[in-house]
């Protein structure tokens, strides 16, 4: 333990205790201990960290569970990068030639990859986006609550009113059904009860879905981000964007990023017949942004639209020019995230359209498509920008609610 200089430390984080193991940059062993996440443990951990002056934290799931204890780290002035579950557990494999998992394989398999592995994302400190985080985070609570009461409404709404189920159903219309009906027995009573406190559990949560959408718009206006020009694309989808994404340079190029959201198409091609299938890796709620768009394309007078009806002329089947068309999304959020990134960072180079030589024009796809994207992914580089339909066509609003 007499060399100081250059050590990993690897950092496996769980919610009532963190396992730290101390590797030298020659995989060495140095030390290692268990502390609980509470201020006296992180103390401990700190105290005990400080007699390897220079050395670099190695954190599984940053942006996950180990999020707190990263940022904690990062605000205390310590260097961290981020290393993925995945990349934790094939180390492990190859190492021990096991899958067999403690916190202390765990903790020495992080520490392993964070020597091994060039290029690991670096956690930064930025407050503005664990505020949009924790926002967007919010936001899909509450949605998912939304939806769960209106799913208990709508079953006793049609219970009570037998053939009268509306779709979309409001809370408005909620309380103008519920008030057409009086039951006299004991169950229908009970149900017209609960149907009101559904109601009223709906009141309470639409407004708050209201505000805090307004409160993404803001946040993501003010970073300067221009998602939402991208047609069904709305404020809940750009900020979920910016906060999963974070650093777009951590993506080399956008096929790496259509890996990760999930909308790469896997080969599985045998013998003489090439086939590609749906990948069901990634990270999912970016895979749910990008279907909602390309949903939303297609279901509006798009370039979305003439390019998903392109793939079923071509004989693809609807799901396979559906996920030809996320394909096509994914490169164009990546697009704008790049020239996002690449006008904030050299506005004096910038022309007058923002971005150094791109338009002020974006929609959903090009408008001639060299080659079928659910069967490679595209070569060369990505163009900055896409256009807008064109005036001619009927569109909508630039973004989608």
């Amino acid at each position: 333990m007499s060399n100081t200089k250059g050590v990993i430390i690897g950092v496996d984080p769980h919610k009532m205790s963190v396992t730290i193991e101390v590797v030298h940059t020659h995989e060495q062993l140095l030390g290692g201990g268990r502390f609980d996440t509470t201020n006296a443990g992180y103390a401990a951990m700190q105290r005990y960290v400080k007699r390897w002056p220079d050395r670099l934290g190695a954190v599984e799931g940053a942006n996950g569970a180990g999020r707190p204890l990263a940022q904690r780290l990062v605000a205390a002035g310590d260097r961290v990068v981020d290393v993925p579950a995945k990349l934790a557990a094939r180390v492990r494999l190859f190492d021990t030639g096991h899958n067999r998992k403690t916190d202390a394989l765990d903790a020495h398999s992080i520490a392993v990859v964070a020597v091994r592995t060039a290029g690991l994302r670096v956690v930064a400190e930025d407050g503005e986006l664990e505020a949009l985080r924790m926002l967007t985070d919010r936001r899909d609570e509450l949605a998912r609550q939304r939806v769960q009461t209106v799913n208990r409404l709508q079953r006793l709404l049609s219970e009570l009113l037998p053939g009268q189920r509306k779709r979309d159903l409001s809370a408005a219309q909620a309380k103008a059904m519920l008030a057409t009906v009086r039951p006299r027995d004991i169950a229908g009573k009970n149900r017209r009860r609960m149907a009101a406190e559904e109601i009223a559990d709906l009141l309470a949560v639409d407004p708050k879905l209201k505000k805090i959408k307004t409160e993404l718009k803001a946040a993501v206006l003010e970073r300067g981000s221009t998602l939402m020009d991208i047609y069904g694309v709305g404020p809940a989808g750009a900020a979920r964007i910016l906060a999963d994404v974070g650093d777009v340079a951590r993506f080399t190029d956008r096929n790496r990023f259509a890996s990760w959201t999930g909308t790469a198409p896997l080969d599985a091609s045998s013998g003489e017949q090439t086939r590609h299938r749906l990948s069901r890796a990634g990270n999912r709620r970016m895979n749910h942004v990008v279907h909602v768009a390309a949903i939303v394309q297609i279901r509006h007078d798009t370039e979305g639209r003439a390019y998903y009806r392109r793939k079923l002329a071509a004989g693809k089947t609807p799901m396979e020019a559906l996920r030809c068309l996320k394909r096509r999304l994914s490169d164009v959020v990546y697009r704008q995230l790049v020239a996002d990134a690449e006008r904030t960072q050299q506005p004096h180079d910038a022309g007058p359209g923002g971005h150094c030589g791109a338009t002020l024009q974006s929609s959903a796809v090009d408008s001639h498509p060299l080659i079928d994207t659910s069967d490679q992914p595209l070569p060369g580089p990505a163009q900055p920008t896409l256009r807008r339909p064109p005036a001619a066509r009927k569109t909508l609003a630039p973004t989608a609610p």
